[in-house]
């Protein structure tokens, strides 16, 4: 039997993929790691078909490897007489918790079969919500920024968990860049957000992305960086 890592899309309930609809109404029981993903897998399978697993909110790393230790012993045994899932918000293989339960998985129930199946990222769905073109040819970072970081140096960044937009912004700012912000995008719970203005997002929340791109950045007439 195997246990499927589910993709569940940015956060609203039809950016579910078929595929994954179809493996979240065959599992016997399905895990979430936090309350977002929990509500959009009940727009898919009844309340009775979630099971529960603690995940502490710490840094600790010596916590956090014991709590997914818990967790693994708890999906091992299921997984190898059943279907189980384990859903995660966007895609399981970026930025996602389920790569801790897939390595600690691999390290203590070697013999459980794991299968991804992909969903919606904010990776991709960032450009819809923006309304940004990244043409073909073009350079595209994937970076993290949280606490007010602000990394920089390519043409063109993506930043997630931006946690401290001024701080970001201001930074990005002065290294030259045109900043657009993103919070909670195609996310049915929260208030989404898009602003070029940090300071509209002063307070914190995980769920904010900025898109940078250097103001002296120039394009030939097919839209690449000359």
């Amino acid at each position: 039997m195997t246990l499927y890592g589910v993709g569940l899309g940015p956060g609203e309930a039809d950016l579910l993929t078929l595929h994954g609809r179809e493996v979240l109404r065959a599992a016997d029981v399905v895990y979430s790691p936090g309350r977002l993903s929990r509500s959009v897998a009940l727009e898919h399978v009844p309340e009775e078909k979630i099971g529960d697993l603690d995940f502490p909110m710490t840094r600790d790393p010596d916590e956090l490897r014991s709590a997914w230790k818990e967790a693994a012993e708890v999906v091992a045994p299921e997984a190898r007489e059943g279907e189980v899932a384990f859903v995660t918000l966007g895609d399981p293989n970026v930025y996602s918790t389920f790569g801790h339960l897939r390595r600690t998985l691999s390290a203590f129930h070697p013999d459980v079969e794991v299968e991804v199946v992909p969903g919606v990222s904010a990776v991709t769905a960032f450009a819809t919500a923006l309304g940004v073109e990244i043409e073909a040819g073009s350079e595209l970072t994937l970076r993290e920024a949280a606490g007010g970081k602000a990394p920089i140096g390519p043409e063109r960044m993506l930043l997630f968990k931006v946690t401290d937009a001024p701080a970001t912004g201001e930074k990005l700012a002065d290294a030259g860049y045109d900043v657009t912000f993103g919070r909670r995008l195609f996310m049915r719970q929260g208030e989404t957000v898009v602003t070029d203005d940090p300071d509209a997002l002063a307070d914190r929340d995980y769920y904010t992305l900025a898109y940078a791109e250097k103001r002296d950045s120039k394009r030939d007439a097919t839209g690449l960086f000359e």
